[in-house]
């Protein structure tokens, strides 16, 4: 059964991660700020050095962000930085075998939310609230969620981020307009407000014409609005089986237009028409469609009805997928709250504990997250990633993008952050997220009934973590 070999590709990595002694429904993609580049490099790392005198800084990132920071730092600084971009498959290990074999490079280590506290555990990162870094007196300068995310068990600052990357609802304001006679955020928002309600502005949009999403997992970063392990017990609440049955009844009702995340006509819904296709091809039961092939998908779908996709749910790099993907529909975009506050990746920067230049590594950390210049400056480099500092939020909270109406998205982007509680996040989720999406899969393909693969997803996450507590 396919299901079962979903399940044991999620075992088969956490595996991984368990040896690596590291370290939420989404693709590998999702759990990485999507505007930043991995590296393609046979041995799955790229390195590149920048200046040419001075001391040395060696960083070690998953994504090109801190490359492109790195460039920018050594303008202005009497020193090299040399940054090396690993695989997010592989960064945990590579992390894990430098520090623990004492190795006093890197200098800088990066880490997503649910790395994190495992290497805090770990004691890979330095403790920044002692002098001479004292972390703290920066604490209400950074978003409060992204604060508390770089804090350890003891509330020791570890980690600063310098974005922010809260969920929201990109949606199509012609549609809006012509099928529910507004688009204004705020009621637009009332249309996402729960399942039930999103199930029925579905079929709404499909009366219409219209298939409400590319995809029926866009609801995965507001998925649940509760831990997965409270008490060292599994948590598997009503609003985890409800986000099953909508997953279900989008996938089995024909309320999207069946294209898997991060595909060719996931990203072709952005620009206006979209081939409807079939349950199988998604499930790829039919692989007559090849999805991540653009010149075979276009001849392969050259016959088959279209329509258009009015919604996508991602977090605030959305802005920038959606920027460069959206087409002659440049403009018709708005963005609206979800069913819940969620948000999808983050780096946050640390010093390695090991690392011999803490001093610079600090003054280069600061930098990147603290400094108001460098906030500008990344704003206008990035083309309109989310940054954390408070100050310049604010100071860019009115600002228009063009994209999106003339939307005011960074006061937006600050509102939802200040609505998402950290204490929901465990180490845990990555893979029992893996396994709770690969159960609704299972259930809305007819793979497997619900107490079955409920009953398997128990089992993954008991053989995976022991120590959960699971009630039956």
């Amino acid at each position: 059964m396919r299901f079962k070999k979903v399940l044991a590709s999620a075992l088969a990595g956490v595996m991984t991660l368990s040896l690596a002694a590291c370290g939420s429904d989404g693709s590998a993609a999702a759990q990485t700020s999507a505007n930043s580049e991995t590296a393609q490099a046979a041995d799955n790392t790229n390195t590149e050095s920048v200046g040419t005198s001075g001391e040395k800084l060696v960083i070690w990132t998953l994504a090109k962000d801190l490359q492109t920071f790195a460039e920018k730092y050594v303008e202005d600084h009497d020193v090299q930085i040399e940054t090396v971009v690993i695989e997010p498959a592989d960064y945990v290990t590579k992390v894990q075998t430098a520090l623990n074999g004492g190795q006093t490079t890197p200098d800088i280590i990066v880490g997503e939310p649910q790395m994190l506290e495992d290497f805090y555990d770990a004691g890979y990162f330095e403790d920044l609230n002692q002098a001479p870094y004292n972390a703290q007196d920066y604490a209400d300068q950074i978003v409060d969620y992204v604060w508390e995310v770089g804090q350890d068990a003891e509330g020791i600052q570890r980690a600063i981020s310098y974005q922010i990357t809260p969920a929201g609802i990109y949606y199509r304001r012609d549609i809006a307009q012509e099928v529910f006679g507004t688009d204004d955020p705020a009621e637009v928002g009332k249309l996402f407000a729960d399942y039930p309600t999103i199930l029925s502005t579905a079929q709404k949009l499909k009366d219409n014409g219209y298939r409400i999403f590319a995809s029926d997992a866009e609801m995965g970063y507001f998925s649940g609005d509760t831990a997965w392990v409270v008490n060292d017990k599994l948590n598997l609440d009503q609003a985890r089986l409800d986000y099953m049955d909508l997953v279900c009844d989008l996938y089995q009702n024909d309320l999207t237009a069946y294209a898997n995340q991060w595909s060719t006509p996931w990203y072709q819904a952005m620009a206006g028409e979209v081939p409807i296709l079939t349950a199988e091809v998604q499930s790829y039961a039919d692989d007559s469609v090849n999805v991540w092939d653009a010149e075979a998908f276009a001849e392969a779908t050259k016959d088959l009805a279209t329509t258009q996709v009015f919604a996508f749910g991602l977090p605030s790099w959305g802005v920038l997928t959606l920027r460069d993907n959206v087409g002659e529909t440049s403009g018709k975009w708005g963005v609206c709250s979800g069913p819940a506050y969620g948000f999808g990746g983050g780096t946050f920067i640390g010093i390695s504990a090991m690392s011999e230049h803490k001093d610079l590594a600090w003054d280069f950390l600061k930098w990147v997250t603290l400094d108001e210049n460098t906030a500008e400056w990344w704003i206008e480099k990035s083309e309109g990633d989310t940054v954390s500092l408070v100050s310049v939020l604010e100071k860019h909270k009115d600002d228009e993008n063009a994209v999106y109406g003339g939307q005011h998205l960074y006061s937006f982007w600050q509102e939802q952050a200040a609505g998402i509680d950290y204490s929901k996040v465990t180490r845990y989720d990555k893979i029992v997220n893996d396994a709770w999406g690969a159960a609704c899969t299972a259930v809305k393909t007819g793979e497997a009934d619900k107490e079955t693969a409920i009953n398997e997803f128990y089992d993954v996450v008991e053989s995976t973590y022991p120590e959960i507590q699971i009630e039956r």
